[in-house]
């Protein structure tokens, strides 16, 4: 069966009223995105020490480090975000957890990022050695304006590095917000055999906001009842967007937090998970 997680810092900045909401809504894993009003990549030691305890304390797992690793211009000091992302396979280590987020890079101004493919394999293939002694598995998602911003560029790089630490993080949401129609055949089914990882955000075509799952244009029933099918047993994060989204974080507050939850419990139900 899968394992339902949560971007928690949707629900509140505190560590104690995420877990309170998580743990009303009966969701146990959390992706390490901010607390304390941070940025997981920019925690100090101490806050890493408190944040593991109180977590821990309360039985609350971390589902991946959610990480902006990635999510910059293609023509940034890429020594620089090696180092980054050097640090974030720090953070999954001391928080145990086996796997980070990562992206398929921004374009520089005035250029096609489809012409960086070659740079941005190289880079995908550095990291995804790195992390292969130390039992990690990278989720690439398919964030909006990024190379892998459609499906095809997505199989693309993921036939281009053919590793197990090199998953897909399939996220529904991201392809309507780029206007990819028919997401379940044009995006799910050819990405279908990469795929480790959900992100659980739903959309309408020309929408501002994120909806509860099923209530958008992505085909979540659909794509989960044929990912149930097929035996997958991994994440499906909870990213809803409900109140607010923007580019490295969103906000979903406790309220809309619990009609996100219940929405993708239902689906769940319905495709025969018991989550």
């Amino acid at each position: 069966m899968p394992m339902i997680s949560a971007f928690a810092d949707e629900i509140s900045q505190d560590p104690n009223m995420q877990m309170d909401c998580l743990e009303a809504n009966r969701v146990r894993y959390i992706e390490l995105r901010a607390a304390f009003g941070v940025n997981v990549m920019k925690f100090s030691q101490q806050q890493c020490i408190e944040l593991k305890k109180m977590y821990g304390d309360r039985g609350f797992g971390i589902a991946a480090i959610a990480s902006p690793i990635g999510k910059v211009k293609i023509g940034d000091d890429q020594r620089k975000h090696f180092d980054d992302f050097k640090h974030a396979v720090e953070l999954a280590q001391f928080f145990e957890t086996p796997y980070i987020r990562i992206f398929s890079y921004y374009p520089n101004e005035g250029v096609d990022i489809s012409e960086a493919r070659g740079e941005i394999i190289t880079r995908l293939a550095e990291m995804t050695d790195y992390v292969t002694s130390a039992g990690i598995t990278l989720v690439l998602e398919n964030e909006s304006n990024l190379f892998g911003a459609y499906p095809e560029r997505c199989a693309y790089l993921h036939a281009a590095i053919p590793s197990e630490h090199l998953v897909a993080c399939f996220d529904p949401a991201n392809f309507v917000t780029m206007n990819v129609q028919d997401v379940y055949k044009t995006c799910w089914l050819p990405l279908r055999p990469y795929v480790g990882y959900f992100h659980i955000k739903d959309w309408q075509y020309g929408g501002d906001l994120g909806v509860p799952a099923g209530q958008g244009d992505g085909q979540i029933p659909d794509i989960l009842r044929d990912a149930a099918a097929n035996g997958y047993d991994g994440f499906l994060a909870l990213e809803p967007h409900l109140a607010k989204g923007g580019q490295f974080s969103g906000e979903t507050g406790v309220a809309l937090f619990k009609t996100a939850a219940d929405a993708l419990k239902k689906i769940c139900a319905d495709v025969g998970w018991a989550v």
